[in-house]
């Protein structure tokens, strides 16, 4: 029987039972209290739509609930079905910014200059693939741009004979 007081596992880990379970609509975060920071990314979100009035809200609440008042988030506007210049959360108005970060990437600033960087699942994105890149993304070494992370998890499309070295001539 192995002792329970043993270091086998790291402390505060999410277990893998979690990544089965992630849904879309879910924010999955590696916040460190530490300046570190050191991976690419600091979560990853999968929202269920492209409605950025539906979907901003509850990701915010949660981040606040971590992180304290959230004043700005940037995002790449043409990923959106619209992009409002701010939106009032719980009471608190949060600025909307179009950055050319792209529609792989949401960008939290939480005061003046504390930056989060969150990887953006497509709403379309199977679950095996969503909760593959969302668990990469979090990763504390990941070193990964966002965009890499989505190509990497999303599937090669079957029937296209790219796999089958006797298709090519």
């Amino acid at each position: 029987m192995a002792d329970s007081g043993s270091p086998h596992k790291p402390p505060l880990l999410l277990p893998d039972a979690i990544h089965r379970a992630i849904k879309p609509g879910t924010a999955l975060l590696r916040l460190e209290t530490t300046r570190s920071r050191e991976g690419l990314m600091d979560g990853a979100w999968w929202p269920r739509t492209r409605a950025i009035e539906t979907e901003l809200p509850a990701l915010i609440s949660v981040l606040t609930g971590y992180l304290g008042p959230i004043t700005r988030v940037g995002m790449d506007a043409s990923a959106w079905n619209s992009l409002p210049p701010r939106l009032v959360i719980d009471g608190r108005v949060v600025h909307l910014d179009s950055d050319p970060v792209g529609d792989d990437t949401v960008l939290i600033t939480r005061g003046d200059n504390d930056h989060f960087a969150l990887l953006v699942v497509p709403p379309n994105t199977t679950a095996d693939a969503a909760r593959e890149a969302m668990a990469r993304a979090v990763r504390a070494d990941n070193i990964t741009q966002a965009a890499q992370i989505l190509v990497a998890a999303t599937p090669e499309p079957e029937g296209d004979g790219a796999a089958d070295p006797a298709a090519r001539p």
